[in-house]
């Protein structure tokens, strides 16, 4: 089996990790001529955290990331409030990364191709899928390279303006605000404290502003802020003109503009997710305002999703690819949108963040189900101790492209290739008994993707 991906943003280059790990012929190919150098989506959510963990690169986001800053407001160039968008909270058995990681995409991205490398595959630059077609068979793809390639299933991770998804035809259906834009740019900042964020206003309208976020390693922030001005470029004196117009003149000089982009509010959902062997996700599949940071965690979550079947192969098992993230995309699209109508509103609120940014509340499982955990819902993470007294999680075993049976203190010898006995003699785990509400006798097969089966 060989899978083609077109498009090596963090979408792509999980599904190429996680199909390359199962020992399957995996080629990745982005248009661009050189690779993404920018923060972008700079926010990673805690189930992106376990992902990553699954994948073996969480050691290395957490080591090169940093957690949120505190927001110091100003409001006419005089610090009356300090917030945070959520307050840190510990660890606990069946979540071990409550808190998000604040880390630029480009590094992030950066840290995925090491690891893909691990497996042998790079990313192809500069090469553009221009053309495909499909049998039940396989799909045969053209690349601007002029090569043909074979390839058993192609995943569009081409970002929102897809190839793919234009070439099947698929409707992108939504909305784009040109009334509304915004200035995102890299800049160092002088006379800042690059351990704070800032949100710089007016007392007449306190949410109408300019935000500074640090940027992990190194002195850059983030800077974000309306155009008022529609037919200027955007440049560093233009930022530094915004930047004296909220903060007030002198308050910090700009300076090492590295990346900037103007974004307008685009809100957008295919109406599809597959035709055939063709599949799109991410941003090929669903757009965001940047309000609540879920798209690039989104993008994560689908490929994780697609990977093991994929892998699987089995028409029931893909279809249900679909099914499960058109539906989670489409309720993560009422988030971000929502909190972008807050900013817009002049609501406070609009700096908070409630759990379910956090993606950790993402179920496939049918609504009518009112059992506290079932089939659908996250697999919970639990302390464990072995036979001989040794510390673990249950994360541990999890890891790896398998599936993996739970039973909690079972009588019958373990049939399964890759099973966990939870009981006297086995793991001993009583916080494993609790996070699944389980049982003497019961078993639970958890996903690949760490979800119940």
């Amino acid at each position: 089996m060989t899978v083609l991906i077109a498009g090596a943003g963090p979408t792509g280059l999980t599904l190429a990790i996680d199909l390359a790990r199962r020992g399957l012929a995996v080629r990745i190919i982005d248009k661009a001529t050189e690779f993404f150098e920018g923060s972008r989506g700079d926010g990673l959510q805690p189930r992106t955290l376990e992902v990553f963990d699954d994948l073996g690169v969480v050691d290395e986001v957490i080591r090169q990331g940093i957690d949120g800053p505190t927001l110091h407001i100003h409001l006419d160039g005089i610090e009356v409030d300090q917030r945070r968008m959520r307050e840190p909270v510990e660890p606990t058995p069946d979540i071990p990364y409550p808190n998000g990681r604040m880390l630029a995409q480009s590094r992030t991205e950066e840290i995925l191709r090491a690891k893909l490398a691990e497996y042998g595959v790079l990313v192809e630059l500069d090469t553009a899928i221009v053309g495909f077609t499909q049998d039940t068979t396989g799909v045969l793809a053209e690349l601007s390279t002029g090569e043909t390639v074979a390839a058993t299933y192609l995943v569009g991770a081409d970002g929102g303006g897809s190839f793919v998804r234009k070439h099947l035809g698929i409707a992108f259906e939504g909305t784009t605000d040109d009334s509304i834009k915004v200035l995102i740019g890299d800049v160092a900042a002088d006379g800042l404290d690059h351990e704070k964020g800032y949100w710089f206003a007016g007392r007449e309208n306190p949410m109408q502003g300019i935000v500074l976020m640090p940027l992990a390693g190194g002195d850059q922030f983030q800077l974000a802020s309306p155009i008022v001005e529609e037919d200027r470029e955007p440049t560093l004196e233009v930022l530094q003109d915004l930047m004296d117009t909220y903060a007030g003149p002198g308050f910090a000089k700009l300076r090492d503009l590295t990346w900037v982009t103007v974004w307008r509010p685009n809100v957008r959902l295919a109406e599809r997710f597959r035709v055939g062997r063709v599949f799109i996700a991410g941003d090929a599949a669903h757009v965001h305002p940047p309000t609540g940071g879920q798209g690039l965690n989104t993008g994560v979550q689908d490929a994780y999703n697609l990977g093991w079947k994929l892998a699987d192969g089995r028409e029931e098992i893909l279809a249900t690819y679909e099914t499960e993230r058109r539906t989670n995309a489409a309720r993560v699209l009422g988030i971000s949108a929502d909190l972008m109508q807050k900013h817009l509103d002049g609501d406070e609120s609009a700096l908070e963040r409630g759990e379910n940014t956090r993606q950790l509340d993402i179920s496939y499982r049918d609504p009518a189900d009112t059992r506290p955990i079932t089939s659908g819902d996250r697999a919970p993470d639990a302390a464990l101790t072995d036979a001989n007294g040794n510390h673990l999680r249950l994360f541990d075993l999890f890891r790896g492209p398998h599936e993996t049976l739970l039973r909690f203190s079972p009588t019958t010898p373990a049939t399964h290739p890759h099973t966990v006995d939870l009981g006297l003699g086995a793991y001993t785990s009583p916080s494993a008994f609790a996070a699944y509400h389980a049982a003497d006798g019961d078993e639970i097969l958890i996903r690949p993707d760490g979800y119940l089966a």
